[in-house]
């Protein structure tokens, strides 16, 4: 299982869908425990409604969620040098991530996470889809870092 990160940055390739509902999973879960943050290669699109409709089923609020890329992200003054986790939820942010943290001491792992983009014809079939891909991304943080902090 390993230590938990003290900072977690978790990256897909537009941060629209599957790195937000990670972000904002993480943060339900684990609270102040971690910095959390996530990025895309590309910010080329604002975040998913799909995926703002089945965080609010687990009471989580996306809405506010800014897409941002790597790039944009160290303009901001984040600076991946400052995780100690990088974790990809997609093949190309994988890629993207060992390509910038060659340099630095970061283990990324790969989640290899549905993309639910571009699934089902109907508004339930494409909830379905990003339920599915939500509840692995559930699954492998609570396997990952264990049983939810309670807050309050």
């Amino acid at each position: 299982m390993g230590d938990f990160p003290q900072a977690v940055l978790f990256c897909c390739d537009h941060n629209a869908v599957r790195s937000p509902m990670a972000e904002a999973l993480m943060k339900k879960f684990y609270g102040q425990k971690a910095y959390v943050q996530s990025a895309g290669v590309v910010n080329d699109m604002e975040i998913d409604g799909f995926s703002i409709a089945v965080c609010q089923e687990l009471g989580i609020e996306l809405s506010r969620h800014r897409s941002r890329s790597f790039a944009e992200m160290q303009e901001g003054g984040d600076d991946l040098g400052q995780f100690d986790l990088v974790i990809a939820l997609s093949p190309a942010s994988q890629h993207k991530a060992l390509e910038l943290t060659r340099f630095a001491h970061l283990n990324v792992e790969y989640w290899p996470i549905l993309d639910p983009t571009g699934l089902g014809e109907t508004r339930e079939a494409k909830l379905s889809a990003y339920r599915q891909a939500r509840d692995q991304i559930r699954d492998r943080m609570l396997a990952r870092f264990g049983p939810p902090v309670k807050t309050g």
